[in-house]
């Protein structure tokens, strides 16, 4: 089952953390704050976040330098990150957070509606991502034969993939329902790559479940690895 989605707010001033958690309250998720560029990076060791918003200005690692550690991790480089900043240095300094890796750069005072929305757009697909890893994961408990089924009582093989389909089936269509939201919203560029990456790896998993369909073959090989 997919947990709230947690968020990393990053700043140096009690005050606008405050103010970020007055603005995101209303996605109902869980709101981690940092009070500097190391605490988020301690912070990001233990728990998997959806989206970062990282303040560009911070006494000792600012937030290019942060970004810079966020993305040579593994574990943390396909985060998307956020940049808030209070001043406007021009091309050169936008393009800076774009280079350190942000998928969006918003100058203070920024719209609560805007930057609540943009928040809510890597939320969901976060979530989306964690429901497709759930059904990534039953479907490799099949392939690997231990029979055996995660919660409740164990199914036949063809029980265990009707309801895997089913269950692929519900994530499909909310990605398909998001994708046409992104369009209609014209959301940005990173936000629908990312929302096509992820029918992608839909349509692979559905061309593997398929493949377990009796008179199909075991459809081992063509599972899809999940990243």
């Amino acid at each position: 089952m997919v947990q709230k989605a947690k968020i990393l707010l990053v700043d140096d001033r009690p005050e606008n953390l405050l103010a970020l958690e007055a603005i995101l309250s209303a996605l109902d998720q869980t709101l981690v704050r940092a009070s500097s560029g190391e605490e988020a990076l301690k912070a990001l060791l233990t728990d998997d976040f959806a989206v970062i918003l990282l303040d560009v200005q911070m006494p000792g690692m600012d937030g290019f330098e942060t970004a810079a550690h966020i993305k040579r991790r593994e574990r943390t480089r396909d985060i998307p990150i956020i940049f808030l900043t209070a001043i406007n240095h021009g091309p050169h300094h936008t393009f800076r957070g774009y280079a350190a890796g942000a998928v969006d750069y918003i100058s203070k005072p920024f719209d609560p509606w805007v930057l609540r929305a943009k928040v809510s757009v890597f939320v969901e697909l976060y979530m989306k991502n964690c429901q497709l890893r759930e059904q990534a994961s039953l479907l490799r408990l099949q392939l690997e034969g231990n029979g055996k089924e995660p919660v409740g009582e164990a199914k036949e093989p063809a029980g265990l993939l009707a309801e895997l389909s089913a269950r692929l089936a519900a994530v499909e269509e909310q990605a398909e329902a998001l994708s046409k939201q992104l369009d209609d919203e014209s959301a940005d560029a990173s936000a629908v790559a990312t929302a096509a990456h992820l029918e992608r790896k839909l349509t692979g998993l559905r061309r593997a479940l398929d493949a377990l369909e009796p008179g199909t073959g075991n459809g081992a090989s063509t599972l899809p690895a999940q990243n």
